[in-house]
Order: structure tokens, then C-alpha cells, then sequence
């Protein structure tokens, strides 16, 4: 064991070697931990500003986000009550679509089960491969079932659109009605006496006597293939109709149509005469149906039904 002389103003001691160094170890740790101390506190005030900052940094974030959250409610109120006037706008759409429908079936005397607007029309057809549907809002549902009901009605209005611009049509082509306004029925068609001769003819058409310059009009829409004279028919308007029917109009006194005119049903023509080969003031009417002479009568009387 080693000893040390410790040296005094008084006397002198001798101290242990190990106590020695156990005093300098206590020396060393108390300056480390005084100065881990200092490290620490300096350390900590050194971070306060970054923690603040980063703190600062996320209320601003959820502050943002918050707003976004309102906003977005906000705009879904928005598009809900826009979805509900939309909703009942198709619905009142609807609704007059299908009193129009139902007026325009009975006015034009169609058969109600055929063209039923309060019923949808048949539809189908095999099941396609689809993936499946997402739950939607009802509203949404709502709105899907209006639009394919509001085009099943308008389906159904175009065809009767279609079928009664086809009867219209065929109304106005078909002859029917007498060329006159006024007048009398003065022969018919077939065999008779010639006026003239007196010997037995074939009359191909009917005389309608009247007023001299009275109005001569079509007994049917077409377009006017003749105007002039003919022999034996005077000034004749001739008006093909189409569906292989023609109408001939004889002895006017003026004619106030030209060839490739089109004209209407109950237009006026021509003016009542006696020209050609003729006793009195009347319009001769003939009707030709693929080229051959029909009775005109049959189309006369077919306007009174």
C-alpha cells in the first residue's frame, strides 16, 4: 500500500492512494453533471421555438380541413335542394305529358288500350351482364325512374305523332268531297245518252252544273300535271295525288293554277265554264285510280262519313 505526505501550515498527514482518486472521480462527475445540466436546459430553450412552430403548423391544417368539411357540406345542401326542384319539375313534365297524351289519343279517336299514357309501355329484352349497382340516394332513384318515364311518354307521343301525320297525309292525297261549293249533280258516271248525239256513251266521270265562274276546287292535295286546253274536256286541270290516284277537272272557264303547281285539298283551281264540249256551265270530275276510270261518287260520298 502506497501513502502520501500532505504537507501543512501545522503538520503534516499521510492520506490512502484510493481515497485520492474516489474524490477526483466525485470532482469529475459533478462538473459533467453540471454541465449536462446547462446542455439540457440550453438544448430544451433551443427547441421550444420548432415545437412551436410545428404546433402552429397542425391547428392551421385542422383549421383548413374544418373549413373544407363546411364547404363541402354546404355545396351537398346546395345540390339537395337543386336535386328536389329538378325532381319536381320532372314530375310536373310528366304530368302534362300525359294529360297532352291522353286529349290527343281522344281527339283522335285512337283505341285507349293501344295508347295508354297512364300505363309504360312494353319493353324487355334478355338480362345483360352489368355490375352490380351502388346504393344511391333516393332522390337520385327518383330522378332515374322520371327520366326513363318521361321517355317512355315521349316514345309513346311520337308514335302517335307519326300514325296521325300518316292518316293527316293520307286524308289530304285520298280524293273525297265535290269540286264545287254550290251546284247540283247533273249526270253520273257510266252509260247515258249522249247530250249531243243522244246515242248511248260511257260516261268516265260526273258533271256538277252551276254558276257560271264559280269556284272549281281539288277534292284532294297533289301536284298539277295539266292546265290547258284538251279536246273534248276544254280548259282541264289534271292533279296527280300520288298512290297511283288522279283527278281531272273539265269546261272551266279560267284556270288559276300551272302545271307542277302543288296544291292544297279545298283550294280553288279553276272557275266554273262551259269550254270544250259542253251544253252548260259545269266542271266535269273524273278520278283514276292506276290509270282506269272509277266512279267519282264513291270519293264524294266518302267525305259525309
Amino acid at each position: 500500500m502506497r501513502l502520501f505526505l500532505l504537507k501543512g501550515p501545522r503538520r503534516a498527514r499521510i492520506v490512502p492512494a484510493g481515497g485520492a482518486i474516489a474524490g477526483a472521480a466525485a470532482v469529475v462527475v459533478l462538473l459533467a453533471a453540471g454541465a449536462f445540466a446547462v446542455g439540457y436546459r440550453a438544448g430544451a430553450a433551443g427547441m421550444r421555438p420548432r415545437v412551436d412552430a410545428i404546433q402552429a403548423r397542425l391547428e392551421e391544417e385542422l383549421a383548413a380541413r374544418r373549413r373544407e368539411v363546411e364547404a363541402a357540406r354546404r355545396h351537398a345542401e346546395d345540390s339537395v335542394d337543386a336535386l328536389a326542384a329538378r325532381l319536381g319539375e320532372l314530375q310536373a313534365r310528366l304530368m302534362r305529358l300525359e294529360a297532352v297524351g291522353a286529349r290527343i289519343t281522344e281527339l283522335a279517336d285512337l283505341d285507349p288500350s293501344e295508347f295508354d299514357f297512364d300505363q309504360p309501355p312494353g319493353r324487355g329484352g334478355p338480362e345483360a351482364d352489368v355490375a352490380p349497382a351502388t346504393a344511391v340516394p333516393d332522390f337520385v332513384r327518383a330522378l332515374d325512374e322520371l327520366a326513363q318515364a318521361l321517355e317512355a311518354r315521349e316514345q309513346q307521343l311520337e308514335a302517335v305523332q307519326d300514325l296521325l301525320v300518316t292518316r293527316s297525309v293520307r286524308e289530304e292525297v285520298l280524293p273525297a268531297g265535290r269540286p264545287v261549293r254550290s251546284g247540283w249533280l247533273s249526270s253520273r258516271f257510266g252509260r247515258r245518252a249522249d247530250p249531243f248525239t243522244g246515242r248511248p256513251e260511257w260516261h268516265q266521270g260526273v258533271d256538277f252544273a252551276g254558276r257560271f265562274g264559280s269556284d272549281v276546287i281539288a277534292v284532294a292535295s297533289g301536284v298539277v300535271t295539266w292546265a290547258g286546253p284538251r279536246y273534248g274536256y276544254g280548259n282541264l286541270v289534271e292533279i296527280d295525288h300520288g298512290n297511283g290516284y288522279v283527278t281531272r277537272y273539265g269546261h272551266n272557264s279560267e284556270l288559276l293554277v300551272k302545271v307542277g303547281d302543288l296544291v292544297r285539298k279545298g283550294q280553288v283551281i279553276a272557275k266554273m265554264g262551259s269550254s270544250g264540249r259542253s251544253t252548260g256551265p259545269h266542271v266535269h270530275l273524273e278520278v283514276l285510280r292506276d290509270g282506269r276510270p272509277v266512279d267519282p261518287l264513291r270519293y264524294v260520298r266518302a267525305a259525309r262519313r
